[in-house]
């Protein structure tokens, strides 16, 4: 096969793509150093995925997250804590309240979750390829994907990929 070139006769430089770029809810901070064998499985994914994985994407939480964590009764709060703040944090906005209130005006998301509802909020407005949770009754649930679609496309804003860590490993050639 013939090598490309540019027309001064180098080699053609192609430029790599940017990492696609990923939000984490507090399911998956606080999932890393769950220690609970009832859900082994889920731990072993994330941790995985984080050690293993995370470096392919541009990773970022919202300040959301750091309040979950705050607000939440976790055993190894203090790593979880500290793991979040080595996180890139995004900036608030009063148009992502608006949006998390549309969610649940339209029934997408319960009023007492508005957390959940702000996630999706901060994924959508920053327009990530993907919000990585383990929030598979309000946010990762197929049987919301076509109403979420509606929505944002009613606003304007694509709808990021909603994913849980086992859905975000690259593909092996050896399987």
């Amino acid at each position: 096969m013939k090598k490309r070139t540019t027309k001064s006769g180098s080699p053609a430089r192609v430029p790599s793509a940017p990492r696609p770029r990923v939000y984490l809810d507090s399911t998956i901070p606080s999932t890393y150093f769950d220690e609970r064998t009832s859900i082994s499985d889920i731990i072993a994914t994330t941790r995985k995925w984080w050690d293993e994985e995370s470096r392919f994407f541009d990773v970022w939480i919202s300040p959301i997250v750091g309040l979950e964590i705050d607000d939440g009764e976790y055993p190894r709060k203090p790593e979880i804590q500290a793991f979040c703040r080595k996180l890139n944090v995004l900036e608030p906005n009063p148009t992502i309240d608006k949006i998390a209130q549309t969610y649940i005006e339209n029934k997408l998301m319960p009023k007492k979750f508005f957390g959940d509802a702000s996630h999706l909020a901060y994924a959508t407005f920053y327009r990530f390829d993907f919000l990585a949770t383990w929030n598979c009754n309000h946010l990762a649930n197929a049987n919301k994907r076509i109403h979420l679609r509606v929505i944002n496309d009613r606003l304007g804003f694509p709808l990021p990929l909603i994913v849980t860590p086992m859905e975000l490993f690259r593909e092996r050639e050896d399987l």
